[in-house]
C-alpha cells in the first residue's frame, strides 16, 4: 500500500470511517497509486487522465511524461461478486459471475466491471478507446457505417446519427444533441398518452352506456343485448389495444437513457 494511502487510513481509522478517493470522493474501488504516492481509485485516475488528455496527479499535480504503470492494493478491492444486479442494471460482458458493469467501450463493442475494465486505464494502446457510460445494447449505440457513437440526432430525417453523419450524408440537415431531442419527444409522448387515456374513458362510457340503455329498455333484454352486442364487443376490443398502446408507452416513458429512448419512440410511432 502507498504511503499516502496508509496516511489516509490511519486519519480515516481513527474517524471510524473507510478513505475515500479525493476525485470521486467515494471509497476506493480499485486503489491505484501514482509515482509521486497519491492514491484513487483505477476507474477514477483513469478517466481524469482520459478528460485532461495528459497523465497528471490531480493533488499535486505532478505530469508523467509517459503514461505509467498504475500500481493496484488487491488486499483493498471492493469484492461485489455476490451482490446480485439490480433491475436495469448491465452485467459485465466477461464475468462469470455477472458483476454490474461500470463502462461500455465503443471500439470493443462490449461493457465491463471495474476489475475488467483495468486495461483500459493501464495500457495505452486500450487508453484510446472511447468508454461511455453503461448501455444494454452496445451495437445499437454505434453507427453502422462509421462505427462512432450515436449522439447526435437528424430532424430533417428523423433518425439517430454520429459525428461523421453528420458532415457526410446528413450535412446541411437539422441535427441536434440526442439529449434535446429525446426531451421534446418525452413532452409529446406526454400528449400522446393524454390522448389514449382519453380516448380509453370515452369507450368505457359509451359501452356503460349502452349496458344501462339495454338494462332499462322495455323490450326483451336478451333481443336488447342482441342488438347492441356487437358494437360493444369492438368497443371492448378497442379499449384493449388502446390499454395495451397505454402500457407500451408509459414503460417507454421510464426509458432513462436517451438514445435507447429515440430508438424506442420512433419505432413505437411507426409501428
Amino acid at each position: 500500500m502507498c504511503a499516502h494511502m496508509q496516511r489516509q487510513t490511519l486519519t480515516f481509522d481513527l474517524m471510524s470511517e473507510p478513505p475515500k478517493c479525493c476525485i470521486c470522493l467515494d471509497e476506493f474501488t480499485n486503489p491505484a497509486s501514482l509515482p509521486c504516492g497519491h492514491c484513487f481509485c483505477l476507474g477514477c485516475i483513469g478517466e481524469y487522465w482520459r478528460i485532461h488528455g495528459a497523465c497528471q496527479c490531480p493533488l499535486c499535480m505532478a505530469v508523467f511524461p509517459t503514461r505509467p504503470q498504475l500500481k493496484t492494493d488487491p488486499t483493498t478491492q471492493t469484492e461485489d461478486t455476490t451482490v446480485p444486479l439490480k433491475a436495469g442494471e448491465v452485467p459485465c460482458d466477461f464475468c462469470p459471475t455477472k458483476r454490474r458493469a461500470v463502462k461500455s467501450c465503443l471500439v470493443c463493442l462490449a461493457s465491463y466491471c471495474d476489475a475488467h475494465l483495468e486495461p483500459h486505464y493501464q495500457s495505452e494502446a486500450l487508453g484510446r478507446h472511447l468508454l461511455i457510460s453503461v448501455v444494454k445494447n452496445m451495437e445499437d449505440s454505434v453507427c453502422r457505417v462509421h462505427g462512432k457513437q450515436l449522439n447526435r440526432f437528424c430532424r430533417s430525417d428523423q433518425t439517430c446519427i454520429c459525428a461523421m453523419c453528420a458532415h457526410t450524408e446528413h450535412r446541411g440537415h437539422h441535427i441536434i444533441p440526442i439529449n434535446k431531442e429525446a426531451a421534446k419527444k418525452k413532452v409529446k409522448l406526454k400528449r400522446i398518452r393524454i390522448k389514449l387515456q382519453q380516448a380509453i374513458q370515452e369507450r368505457v362510457s359509451k359501452v356503460e352506456k349502452i349496458k344501462l340503455s339495454v338494462d332499462r329498455s322495455g323490450e326483451n333484454p336478451k333481443e336488447a343485448w342482441a342488438q347492441n352486442k356487437e358494437l360493444v364487443q369492438q368497443l371492448e376490443e378497442e379499449i384493449s389495444e388502446l390499454q395495451r398502446k397505454n402500457t407500451e408507452l408509459e414503460q417507454l416513458s421510464q426509458t432513462e437513457d436517451n438514445l435507447h429512448f429515440l430508438q424506442r419512440f420512433l419505432y413505437t410511432a411507426t409501428s
